[in-house]
């Protein structure tokens, strides 16, 4: 990497510099010649680098933004065991607590964009603290509801406010670590929202056996208030406007209006005082002219919530080659955990006659593999790229890092099978546990890789990059609880998750082909993203 960079980016040169982000090294042949450099935004010069924060101050936002995640994970599928409860106090039919689920996974999974897009302006500390008070706001109001309309407008409200970890986590962690640690700290990230769908189901039996499914979503506002103290008193903003090519595009932006308006004002002046002189200057050569922008003018200008459009940021991630497979695979992967940890439950109750407190507890194995397999992904994945760096003359790029996915492939859909046909012929329950282990395991295993993936490969953009996966992935969550249980009665776990083996073979198919070809269609992008802004 370019840590040793100390040439600082104004805005207008950020265009020349933000279509260079995906260099990971810059080859001696380079420094000791005369061609330029290539910059990397991510290493533009600012005041107090996140990166070089001490290990203690690191860990301490790891440790936060990972205990907002797993409330975030938590919410989505805590309300579980007391839906049964929720139907005869409230009155509601099984179809309402149906569309309660469905509306918050879809509004989790595509909210990020607009959160993504607030913290690439205004910083990531704003966002965590107005998500986390709305997650707050929504839990309270659910826990007072007295119609099943307003919990559903509510859990709208939760989903909303929970979903910004999804994208700020990440591009936090982006913020603070090197490419080379990336992994290890997603997989560490990761793993706490991946406990949700264990815990909760737990978490949420214990509270509404207790008490009532009420103490479920007070349960929430508590953990939500400790979240929220935390990021106030205790988390630095990672934010930093130079590193950010979604800031400095909108605020280059600014200052082309605002030079366009004084270029014309200019104009206008000097073609009043020298009319029919032969050096007369038209506003068209004044605004063809490269003009430096001193540091006090950029500090006049201040960027506000007005500014904020994420359909640029997030069209230029879906529109690169080497996102969309990326971005399917992460969809089907989520797809196929929201289907199990849905479709297990009425499993284990109809033909195992478990409680939902046994059922909880058989799918923390599950949860255990997810949180192992996120962890140890992470880690290797690591080790793959700096082997891979190392054997290329000190050179990486971001596609090395889903050469240890591999290791994973053969096994996901042997497991998913066996999963499918160990409930099918409703074998021991130990059976059951261990397929569930491996399938978390795995697919925990390769989601951590792709998502560190994303991130690299995204230099410059990490939050709206994390943003555009988890929407995607929200979609394809949606989709399969709503298709889980339906296929689940018409052909049986055998027949669903055989299919779900299928697709599994097809998304690590794009895997191996971003693995081989992405490099080539990322740098094609970048190329072509270039040249449109230059033809500008």
């Amino acid at each position: 990497m370019a840590e040793s960079q100390s040439t600082s980016l104004s805005p207008i040169e950020v265009r020349d510099v933000e279509f260079h982000t995906d260099t990971q090294l810059h080859s001696p042949s380079s420094i000791l010649s005369n061609e330029p450099i290539k910059l990397d935004i991510e290493h533009a010069v600012v005041e107090d680098d996140p990166r070089l924060w001490s290990n203690t101050k690191k860990t301490a936002i790891l440790f936060i933004i990972s205990g907002a995640s797993m409330f975030a994970g938590l919410a989505a599928n805590i309300q579980n065991p007391a839906n049964a409860e929720i139907e005869q106090q409230l009155h509601a039919s099984s179809g309402d607590i149906s569309l309660s689920l469905s509306l918050f996974i879809l509004i989790q999974g595509n909210f990020p964009v607009i959160w993504s897009a607030i913290g690439e302006i205004k910083g990531r500390k704003l966002v965590y603290l107005l998500s986390t008070a709305l997650f707050i706001i929504g839990s309270a109001i659910v826990a007072m509801s007295k119609t099943i309309g307003l919990v559903i407008g509510m859990r709208i409200v939760q989903a909303s406010g929970s979903s910004a970890v999804f994208a700020m986590g990440a591009a936090t962690l982006a913020d603070i670590y090197e490419p080379h640690q990336r992994g290890t700290m997603m997989g560490v990230y990761y793993s706490a929202p991946l406990l949700g769908p264990s815990l909760g189901p737990i978490f949420g039996g214990a509270l509404t056996q207790g008490f009532s499914w009420r103490a479920v979503f007070w349960f929430l506002v508590i953990w939500g208030g400790i979240i929220f103290l935390a990021f106030l008193f205790l988390f630095k903003d990672t934010f930093r406007k130079e590193r950010s090519v979604t800031y400095q595009n909108v605020l280059s932006s600014r200052l082309g209006e605002q030079q366009s308006s004084e270029a014309k004002d200019e104009s206008q002046n000097i073609s009043k005082s020298e009319a029919g002189g032969e050096n007369q200057t038209t506003s068209k050569d004044i605004e063809a002219q490269r003009t430096v922008i001193p540091a006090s003018a950029i500090k006049d200008i201040k960027l506000s919530i007005a500014d904020v459009n994420p359909l640029p940021a997030y069209l230029s991630i879906v529109g690169r080659k080497n996102n969309v497979p990326i971005l399917i695979a992460s969809g089907f992967t989520l797809g196929l955990t929201f289907s199990i940890a849905y479709t297990s439950a009425r499993t284990l109750s109809m033909y195992y006659h478990y409680d939902a407190l046994m059922t909880g507890l058989v799918l923390l194995t599950f949860g255990v593999g997810s949180v192992m397999g996120s962890i140890l992904g992470g880690r290797w994945s690591d080790r793959t790229l700096t082997r891979l760096k190392a054997a290329n003359g000190g050179i990486s790029f971001p596609e090395m890092r889903l050469e240890s996915t591999k290791i994973a492939m053969l096994w996901l859909p042997l497991s998913v099978i066996g999963y499918a046909w160990v409930c099918q012929e409703q074998v021991n329950i130990a059976a059951v546990c261990v397929m569930l282990f491996l399938i978390g395991f795995l697919s925990a295993w390769i989601y951590t890789i792709t998502l560190a993936y994303i991130v690299d490969a995204n230099t410059g953009r990490s939050s709206m990059a994390v943003a555009a996966n988890s929407s995607v992935r929200g979609l394809f969550a949606f989709v399969a609880a709503e298709i889980a249980v339906p296929l689940q009665d018409t052909i049986g776990d055998g027949g669903l998750y055989t299919i779900w083996a299928g697709v599994m073979v097809v998304v690590e198919c794009m895997l191996l082909l971003v693995l081989y070809k992405g490099r080539k269609w990322r740098e094609a992008s970048v190329e072509r993203e270039k040249q449109t802004v230059d033809a500008k």
